[in-house]
């Protein structure tokens, strides 16, 4: 079953509807917030980032290579091509011993629309660094090096640095590797699909590491989500949802392509996903706030933040206000028939 989420009014008349999924899990991986069917398959895209990170991380890839926290940053990040993600990005792969040309990524440029501006006008050609996934294949590159590996082709299935990602994904959300559906992602390497709730709990024990029986990946997850929040702007960008929401040091979260997104609440110990069915993420931070309102969510900065991001107003092409968008859902405790 999939419910509306978020109505779109142009003036009075309701014109746009965007439906979609939400799950609720706390420590014990009870669904305890629900909207439409928390057990469909869905792929994680973008929100798998952090998840694929740890492995290297929590072999030793900071201390092996002399990172930075900006630069580990970069392994769980959707990067916008900002100058300061490239600089980062060029001395990363330096200090690996890697190169832009070992991307599977093709040539691009920024998201960022400034930094793609900037290029245009200087002539700069694209390149494959500027991919927003270039700092995730580099960090897999990096693994295969601590794997002792061949790097060539790091993006197969097959490969061992895949099948530990798989591996760390099963753990992380609870559920069995031989059950995860596998596709390609738009980057090229293997996209996870799992159900909406095992998502929400994968979330949940990234903020709540002390859940997690391998002391070497706890560790690993208490290093990157600590990153994650101190060096916030490098998950995303400038006025980005994920750098955003990450400045408040209680939540870890991450988006993905196609209308996936996912955030954990390490007090509260809860870990949420969401999906909106169209694939649209204009609608992510009006939900988030929702979300967060619907809970009694103590910071209310955050949800403030998250509303001043949210395109609750319909502006038209004269910048005149001609609607408006409004949360249409209500969160309800699970049932268990």
């Amino acid at each position: 079953m999939i419910e509306t989420l978020v109505e779109e009014y142009r003036g009075n008349v309701l014109e746009n509807t965007h439906s979609g999924r939400i799950c609720g899990v706390n420590e014990r991986g009870e669904v305890v917030y629900s909207i439409g069917d928390v057990e469909q398959l869905t792929y994680l895209r973008s929100s798998a980032k952090p998840l694929q990170a740890l492995p290297s991380i929590q072999r030793g890839v900071q201390e092996k290579y002399n990172l930075t926290d900006i630069e580990l940053a970069l392994l769980g990040a959707s990067h916008r091509g900002e100058p300061f993600h490239i600089e980062a990005l060029e001395s990363l792969s330096r200090k690996v011993g890697l190169n832009e040309d070992n991307l599977i990524c093709l040539p691009t440029y920024p998201l960022n629309p400034d930094a793609r501006d900037r290029l245009f006008k200087s002539d700069h050609p694209k390149r494959k660094i500027y991919h927003n996934c270039s700092g995730k294949h580099f960090g897999i590159m990096s693994l295969c090096k601590l794997l002792a590996v061949e790097i060539d082709n790091y993006w197969e299935r097959e490969h061992a640095a895949q099948q530990e990602i798989l591996k760390t994904v099963s753990i992380m959300s609870g559920y069995p590797a031989d059950h995860i559906s596998l596709g390609v992602d738009g980057c090229g390497v293997p996209v996870f699909a799992l159900p909406l709730r095992n998502i929400a709990q994968a979330y949940m024990t990234l903020a709540c590491p002390d859940l997690i029986e391998n002391v070497a990946l706890g560790k690993a997850v208490q290093t990157l989500t600590r990153i994650m929040n101190e060096q916030s702007r490098m998950i995303g960008g400038t006025d980005q949802i994920c750098s955003t929401l990450l400045q408040d040091p209680n939540i870890v979260a991450k988006g993905g392509a196609k209308g996936i997104y996912c955030f954990g609440l390490k007090n509260e110990r809860l870990g949420f996903a969401l999906k909106v069915s169209d694939g649209s993420e204009e609608e992510w931070p009006l939900i988030v706030a929702g979300i967060l309102q619907q809970i009694d969510y103590s910071n209310q900065s955050t949800i403030n933040n998250m509303l001043r991001l949210s395109s609750q107003k319909v502006i038209n092409d004269n910048n005149r206000i001609v609607g408006e968008n409004k949360i249409s859902f209500h969160l309800s405790a699970y049932r268990r028939d």
